[in-house]
């Protein structure tokens, strides 16, 4: 195994810790960035596969970043990958957590929280763009997304059976 190759996982993974204010996924554009334009581990095509899996598995989101890791380096790399993604921002908020608590009143506090809810939806939101975009392989394909993501917006079906209904149309070859 490459030392350097589990250094960049432990280093891209690091820094993105730090900025995924809303949790794994709002990295998700950040990871494509690195996995697929930068350092070339996989196509749009693994990453969205990636992506995939990691959704529909229980647990937490940040699974994606332990299956990035393996996909690019093995156990090694998948462990590797998943203690920097978990380990600066456990840290960070066991010490932040703390002072925050102190000051649950202050102006400040109630200010930043305000504003990082906005950061929050707009990360989440690109990376929805980007998965939307890596998986758009034709006009058809574009076009059964627009109207998947329409329909859960606009309805209160469970999206899961949206979600469902569009993976067994494209499964069928029907768009």
């Amino acid at each position: 195994m490459n030392d350097d190759v589990l250094f960049k996982l432990a280093g891209y993974f690091a820094l993105m810790s730090l900025f995924a204010i809303g949790g794994a996924n709002s990295a998700v554009p950040e990871m494509h960035r690195v996995a697929v334009d930068v350092e070339h581990w996989m196509t749009d095509r693994q990453f969205t596969d990636i992506f995939a899996l990691a959704q529909v598995t229980p647990g937490p989101n940040v699974i994606i970043v332990a299956l990035i890791g393996y996909h690019v380096a093995g156990v090694s790399g998948g462990l590797v990958a998943t203690l920097a993604m978990c380990g600066p921002t456990c840290v960070f908020a066991f010490y932040i957590g703390r002072v925050w608590e102190r000051f649950k009143d202050a102006p400040w506090r109630v200010a930043i929280q305000a504003g990082l809810l906005p950061i929050s939806i707009g990360l989440i939101f690109a990376s929805a763009f980007v998965v939307a975009w890596a998986t758009a392989q034709n006009w058809a394909a574009a076009g059964l997304i627009v109207a998947t993501a329409a329909l859960t917006y606009a309805t209160r079906l469970n999206p899961l059976w949206i979600f469902a209904a569009a993976a067994l149309t494209a499964l069928a070859g029907i768009f």
